[in-house]
């Protein structure tokens, strides 16, 4: 039939009789005749536990040591459902990442995939095995254990669907799909049957949670296709796959996408000169800080305010590397604010549909959210504003460009 990757997460496995109803789904989709290669998280909990252990011996435990200790959550996870499967008569073999040899970088805690030896799983496929494998993991060039840092899972899954040409790869979590925007902020936010690589980058990098971004990244280059879906509901959940021409009148708009996660730091009379944004964001950069939202406006006086936002966790630091830019470039002064939010619209139909950006101007216009910074893409139209007005910025944008309704041409399912 098919060769599926199917991605399993910490809550999906989260204890033994968790881990059985996966053994049950997964021992389905075998019996349909399907080649199936599972990827696994830690228990949910476990890594949580593990790193507390480790800061309890070491206050900055050697990063080497670290992934030698926490790869071992996800080890746990692989031989117990294969004990599962084999226990309902579904041959199962286990590995870890340096068994499949995943062989990455040596960045100990946030390794990169260099390249796959697929020449052992294709063997135990071809002998029918379901084959369990332990996200997050690898190994580099000297044998060294390694790991993928946030959201390693999800990214061993997709290489592993990359590297063997998988018709699919399944990522069960805790929603059934990705929606058009969180269902917790609007009551008629609907499942999309199916989105593009491009869209669910937008989204994912906005602030929606469903699928990690380094994921979608990989899916898209190789793509490969990705379908999100409910770990104990059944449904078709989200297809998320290459753009279909065929559909690109409808929809405009595949969703609104937000971030809590924002602070904005403004830099106030600054020289107007060339390569016054780099003695500004050099500063920045070198210390780590990723920057996200830029404006500057140039005043009468021959001057400037340069406002960039990061994220809440950096403020402290970037305002301190910000006051001493101030005084080096003779700076009237820094302010910071961290009560803000970003809310986007996401969707490829905006490369033939004209007016998007003033709907969505209007849209807040007319519940009086004013409206402080604007970032756009080819795709995507980002707006930072009060975080008071977040929830009421979501659901007028939601209701503006008729998310709620089901396009056309897209079945309901």
């Amino acid at each position: 039939m098919s060769l599926i990757v199917q991605k399993f997460g910490g809550t999906s496995v989260g204890s033994i009789e968790r881990i059985e109803q996966v053994a049950e789904k997964v021992a389905g989709f075998r019996a349909d005749g399907h080649s199936i290669v599972v990827v696994v998280s830690a228990m949910s909990g476990e890594t949580n536990r593990l790193i507390a252990l480790a800061h309890e011996v070491q206050e900055r435990p050697v990063a080497r040591e670290m992934d030698v200790l926490i790869s071992t959550g996800e080890q746990v996870t692989t031989a117990l459902l294969s004990m599962a499967l084999n226990k309902r008569g579904v041959k199962a073999r286990s590995y870890n990442g340096s068994q499949v040899r995943i062989l990455t970088d040596d960045a100990h805690t946030k390794a990169r995939i260099r390249e796959i030896d697929d020449a052992r799983l294709h063997a135990d496929l071809d002998q029918g095995y379901v084959i369990v494998v332990a996200g997050f993991q690898g190994v580099d060039e000297n044998g060294n254990i390694t790991t993928l840092g946030r959201g390693g899972s999800d990214t061993t899954a997709v290489a592993l669907a990359a590297a063997l040409k998988a018709d699919e790869c399944q990522i069960y979590t805790d929603v059934d799909g990705v929606y058009t925007t969180d269902p917790r902020v609007v009551d008629g936010a609907r499942r999309l049957s199916h989105i593009t690589f491009e869209e669910m980058l937008e989204m994912a990098s906005m602030g929606s949670k469903v699928l990690q971004i380094r994921a979608v990244e990989f899916a898209g280059k190789y793509q490969v296709p990705l379908r999100v879906l409910h770990s104990v509901k059944d449904g078709p959940g989200t297809l998320i796959t290459i753009e279909d021409d065929s559909k690109m009148e409808t929809p405009t708009i595949a969703g609104i996408a937000f971030n809590r996660d924002e602070a904005k730091l403004t830099i106030e009379g600054v020289p107007d000169m060339p390569g016054v944004a780099y003695r500004i964001l050099g500063p920045i950069g070198e210390a780590n800080i990723e920057v996200d939202v830029i404006v500057q406006n140039v005043a009468h006086d021959k001057t400037t305010d340069f406002t960039f936002t990061v994220s809440r966790s950096e403020l402290a630091r970037a305002e301190e590397v910000l006051n001493k830019v101030a005084s080096e470039i003779n700076a009237r002064k820094v302010t910071s604010d961290n009560k803000i939010a970003k809310v986007s619209v996401v969707g490829v139909g905006m490369r033939s549909h004209a007016g998007v950006a003033s709907q969505m101007f209007a849209a807040l216009a007319e519940e009086g959210i004013n409206i402080q910074m604007i970032t756009t893409s080819e795709i995507k139209i980002s707006v930072i504003i009060e975080e008071k007005f977040l929830e009421l910025a979501v659901r007028s944008l939601h209701s503006s460009f008729e998310l709620e309704k089901e396009p056309l041409d897209e079945n309901a399912a």
